[in-house]
């Protein structure tokens, strides 16, 4: 894959995401408008029934606070993920809400677990691993970003805050984590020049032909490379 071709923005860099954290608002509105009590559509561990909440429970959230502070960072990463990593964004996403949640129903709590936090972590975990492993420097420039922006988020796969979903959190980040070292042939290569090839041979290089065994560039002239130069010229008798 060229890497002018890998990193290009389309609609769908803005678009797919805005209309995901639209959508999230829009559920927790009806939610709360109608008393429809969604919550009850997370993800219950280990029981049959709480297995619907691994597809539903990234667009429930339980109060406003949660909702607003889990949409800027699905904002700015999935539109980081959609840009950057364009070919392997959809999979990231769906393969991302269903095992962060299976792994979340297999370790949670005995309690409703919801929220787009799960998914949140996997970008975050994706977009930092996978920008360090790929040795691209924009990719890495990228992981940096994401460290500065959002690494006081990495605390929370842990314990530390009561009545927070950390499974969820920690079933993200390691599922991030997987995909990072899991998709390789899609991502942008870094340029890659014809001295780092295995077969490069430096006396056929044209440009260091100029120099000699110590590194000294060599004065040369055209004519030198030619005994009997030949000149052409035009006469015109003056009127």
């Amino acid at each position: 894959m060229k890497t002018a071709s890998s990193f290009r923005f389309t609609t769908g860099v803005l678009g797919y995401p805005l209309f995901f954290v639209l959508l999230v608002w829009l559920v927790f509105w009806a939610d709360f408008r109608f008393g429809l009590h969604l919550s009850e559509l997370g993800i219950y561990p280990r029981k049959l029934e709480g297995l619907i909440g691994v597809i539903f429970s990234p667009f429930v959230h339980g109060s406003l606070d949660h909702v607003y502070h889990n949409s800027i960072p699905l904002l700015v990463l999935s539109m980081a993920l959609f840009y950057f990593y364009r070919p392997v964004a959809w999979k990231i996403v769906v393969g991302g809400i269903l095992l962060s949640g299976f792994m979340t129903w297999c370790i949670g709590s005995s309690a409703y677990h919801i929220g787009a936090s799960g998914l949140i972590y996997v970008l975050l975990s994706f977009l930092l691993f996978k920008g360090l492993l790929s040795k691209h420097y924009r990719l890495i420039a990228l992981s940096l970003v994401v460290v500065f922006l959002y690494g006081g988020m990495i605390w929370y796969i842990f314990p530390v805050k009561e009545k927070m979903s950390w499974e969820g959190h920690f079933s993200g980040f390691v599922v991030g984590i997987l995909f990072s070292l899991r998709f390789k042939s899609s991502i942008a290569k870094p340029i890659k020049y014809a001295w780092e090839e295995a077969d490069f041979d430096a006396s056929e290089d044209p440009f260091l032909q100029q120099f000699d065994e110590d590194g000294n560039f060599i004065e040369s002239s055209k004519f030198e490379k030619d005994s009997n130069p030949q000149i052409h010229y035009s006469f015109k008798e003056e009127e």
